[in-house]
Parts: structure tokens; C-alpha cells; sequence
């Protein structure tokens, strides 16, 4: 069955810092109090236009949940349950919660209420970076209040950011092979992008950060991406979703903002796999690759970028086709044959 998502934005509460790259404020459209009754509106809403054979998930977004009053986290979940209990459909209650805002007390109060998914803000396993980005915690504290939630059972989600404060290739790597010991549920990955009222950018405007580029942001999540998927651990989201406040307020200044970034990283993973292919193969003059028609944008690339690139390189003309005999996971290129699998594991090859 398919599953939708309601999000429901917490305001910035609970956090005991404000970390360099964070305002969630702009980031959510929220303010600084939370208002039940708009909770409960949101939900009533959304159930009224969620199809009748839809899973359903309400999720509580942004600040650190645990970490906010007992009451109010109470409150909060009082009433996704109050729905749950008469929805059928509503099937998960998540929260997002900072790695130092877990214990033993604060998990049995959520397996009270009924959380099922718990998402930990991870955003990197180097330290330093932790360090220079004012995360406020180490990276033990990541690994225990991991182990802890898979100890009682809950979903794990685990976040990571690339392109923060003395960041690097090589230190986001690292904290994906961590994440990979770690076992989450899923992961999700987000290129660093600077916001207004920062520390971030007052960094940016001295001249002490510089944003990371949108084609050094693709080049390190494309492998991330390879290294989770090739170790079964689910990616639910690349790149920060496009909102109506991020949109209309013009919040992020700068960074690698794109409204389908996801779509890029899979582009570049095509592009990638084709010229091993063509060169692997000693393939000469033009090569017409076929696929499902939801993939030919991807292959073909953002404005043709992938067939100019192919043929500026090694002077072969690409053409690809839509076969609506191919399932997603399918591929023709030339006479072979391919799987996704078979593309991935060829690209983990190259890339590691």
C-alpha cells in the first residue's frame, strides 16, 4: 500500500543551541509557540484528502522533540493518537529529536505514546565538524542513542548534511561507512545550504565558510548514495525539499539549492555508468539506450547535459528511447540488457 506523509512543524523549541547552518523559523514558516489546534487542523485536513487505501504516517518536523517540555510532547501526542485511534490508516508517529536528547526515560515515554519512527539529526561523524558547526555533542553520543533506539524497537532514521563548516569529501564518506554500522532504517542526505539570520552566513559574508557548489555537492552524494543503497539501507530524501517560505522568502542566500536535487545525483549516476559502458565496450561513432519512460529525463540529463557530455568527450552521439515493455529497473543499452543492480555495483567498482 502506499503511505503519506503529514508533517506537522514544530517550532524551534527544545534545542539547547542554535547550530551555524540552522533557522528553522525561515526553513518552516513556523514561529516560536505551538498552536494544537492548528495541529489538529493540519491532521483533519490532510485525512480528508488522503485516499481510503493509503497508509498513513504523521510526522513531527523541526527543533528536537525530546528535548522540548514533557507537557508539551504530551500534548502533541495526545493528539496524533487521538487520530490514530479513530483512523485506521494512520499506521506511524514520528518524531525528529537530537542524538543527545535520547535516554532510557525518554524512550519509554515515546513507546507510551506510540512513536514508532524516531529520526536522529546526525549531520556528521567527524568530529571536528561537529565541533565547528556547534552541533553541541560528540560522536559517541550519535552511536549510543542509536543503539538505544534499535534496542527498544523503534525506526531508526539517521540524517547527515554534506558541505558543512571543515567538511570535506573524504569526512562525508566516513560518516556514511558509520552510518552504514550503525544499521539505521533509512537515511537521509542534505547538501549544506546557507540561510538567513545565521551564524552560517555571517561565516559566509567574513569570508570564513564558503558554500559548497552544486557539482562538488553532486559529486559526494552520488557516492553516498551508492554506498547506502549498495549496503540495503534505505534513502527516503536527497537534498532539502522546496517549500513555500524557502521559495517566497527568498531564505536561502546561497548553496547548492536546486528544487530537484535528488533528480540530479541519479542523472549524474547514469552519466557516470554510460561512459564506463561506452569506453568498457569500445563503442564507436552513436549507441541508443532504452528505458522506462519515467527515466529518460534522468538519462538524458538537465538540458541534454549528459548526451553534450558523452559526445564533447568521446564524440559519440547518445540517443535514448522510451520501451514501455522495460520496468523502472530495466535497461537496454546497445544490444545489453542491464538491471540497476548491475549498473550500481558497476559504478560502486569505480567509485570505491
Amino acid at each position: 500500500m502506499k503511505k503519506k506523509i503529514i508533517p506537522i512543524f514544530i517550532p524551534h523549541q527544545g534545542c539547547p543551541n542554535d547550530c551555524v547552518f540552522c533557522n528553522q523559523k525561515r526553513i518552516t514558516g513556523k514561529g516560536a509557540s505551538i498552536d494544537f489546534e492548528e495541529i489538529k487542523s493540519d491532521i483533519e485536513d490532510s485525512l480528508k484528502t488522503i485516499k481510503p487505501d493509503t497508509l498513513i504516517e504523521i510526522a513531527f518536523f523541526g527543533g528536537s522533540f525530546t528535548a522540548i517540555n514533557t507537557e508539551l510532547q504530551r500534548k502533541c501526542l495526545e493528539i496524533a493518537n487521538y487520530y490514530k485511534g479513530i483512523d485506521a490508516r494512520i499506521c506511524d508517529i514520528r518524531i525528529s529529536t537530537r542524538p543527545d536528547a535520547i535516554s532510557k526515560e525518554k524512550l519509554d515515554f515515546l513507546k507510551m505514546y506510540n512513536v514508532s519512527i524516531i529520526e536522529l539529526g546526525v549531520q556528521s561523524l567527524d568530529e571536528q565538524v561537529l565541533i565547528s558547526s556547534e552541533r553541541g555533542h560528540n560522536c559517541l553520543c550519535v552511536y549510543s542513542s542509536s543503539s538505544q533506539i534499535q534496542q527498544y524497537g523503534f525506526t531508526l532514521g539517521l540524517q547527515m548534511m554534506v558541505g558543512l563548516p571543515n567538511d570535506s569529501e573524504e569526512k562525508a564518506i566516513y560518516t556514511a561507512r558509520e552510518f552504514v554500522k550503525i544499521k539505521p532504517d533509512y537515511v537521509r542526505i542534505y547538501p549544506v545550504l546557507v540561510i538567513k539570520d545565521t551564524k552560517l552566513e555571517e561565516q559566509m559574508l567574513q569570508g570564513v565558510y564558503s558554500p559548497i557548489s552544486v557539482e562538488d555537492s553532486i559529486e559526494i552524494v552520488k557516492k553516498i548514495y551508492l554506498l547506502f543503497v549498495q549496503n540495503k539501507i534505505k534513502v527516503i530524501r536527497i537534498g532539502l525539499q522546496a517549500t513555500q517560505e524557502i521559495n517566497e522568502n527568498e531564505s536561502v542566500i546561497a548553496g547548492p539549492f536546486h528544487p530537484a536535487f535528488g533528480e540530479l545525483v541519479f542523472s549524474r549516476l547514469y552519466r557516470d555508468y554510460l561512459e564506463a559502458f561506452l569506453i568498457e565496450h569500445k563503442i564507436q561513432e552513436s549507441i541508443i539506450v532504452q528505458v522506462n519512460k519515467s527515466l529518460v529525463s534522468q538519462l538524458v540529463g538537465n538540458k541534454k547535459e549528459n548526451i553534450s557530455y558523452i559526445y564533447n568527450k568521446l564524440n559519440i552521439r547518445v540517443r535514448v528511447k522510451e520501451n514501455k515493455e522495460l520496468n523502472i529497473d530495466e535497461f537496454i543499452f546497445g544490444n545489453s540488457k542491464l538491471s540497476i543492480n548491475d549498473i550500481y555495483s558497476r559504478l560502486f567498482l569505480i567509485y570505491f
